[in-house]
């Protein structure tokens, strides 16, 4: 690769497209679980958007497409995210989903974010998150230089009810965050981090 002088310009993530059979299916998630709706539809696909951008889930369609039932042990993306403001926020929309019947496949308190991860129509991965800092430099200061981080970078599986219980008791935000990197809100069931063993 040939090196220049020039300086670098930095874009912004702007969106996802993934490749579907079940169009339907997928724009019905989509919209319940971060509030995508369609820009345009049309048979071949459709570029939903939650904001003001012009679309930010892409779907398209095609009849050659066929489910790869082996998906989790192919390479490709894990998961694409989306950020709540708030720990509150994330946790009312668990509790909101959870009355659907939409639940994750995992929850993590990775240190820097508390993620909670769902499976869409196709098996894709979705992680919704919360800075646990509140604040970007923060967490990424947190990242870059933190023993803990270094010894799990992972993170510690937190159970989305007992977080809401410990908040709802008024235990204090960064008390409920140190007491779940400490392992005290880790569900009953371990959850599944979509990876092959």
């Amino acid at each position: 690769m040939t090196q220049t002088t020039a300086p670098q310009a930095r874009p912004i993530l702007h969106h996802v497209t993934l490749k579907t059979v079940k169009l339907e299916e997928m724009l019905a998630w989509y919209e319940a679980v971060v509030g995508c709706v369609p820009n345009y539809k049309f048979e071949g696909g459709a570029w939903t958007t939650n904001d003001a951008a012009n679309h930010r889930v892409a779907l398209l369609q095609t009849p050659a497409l066929r489910d790869d039932p082996e998906k989790r042990v192919h390479t490709g993306m894990h998961h694409m995210a989306f950020e709540f403001t708030t720990l509150d926020d994330l946790l009312a929309n668990y509790a909101r989903l959870a009355e659907i019947g939409i639940l994750p496949h995992a929850c993590l308190d990775h240190g820097l974010t508390t993620s909670f991860y769902y499976v869409d129509p196709d098996g894709n991965s979705v992680e919704l998150q919360a800075d646990n800092f509140g604040d970007w430099k923060q967490s990424s200061e947190w990242m870059r230089t933190s023993p803990e981080f270094v010894k799990n970078p992972i993170g510690v599986e937190v159970d989305p009810p007992r977080l809401i219980e410990a908040l709802a008791q008024g235990v204090p935000l960064a008390e409920v965050h140190k007491r779940s990197r400490a392992g005290e809100y880790v569900p009953a069931q371990p959850g599944d981090l979509r990876l092959p063993a």
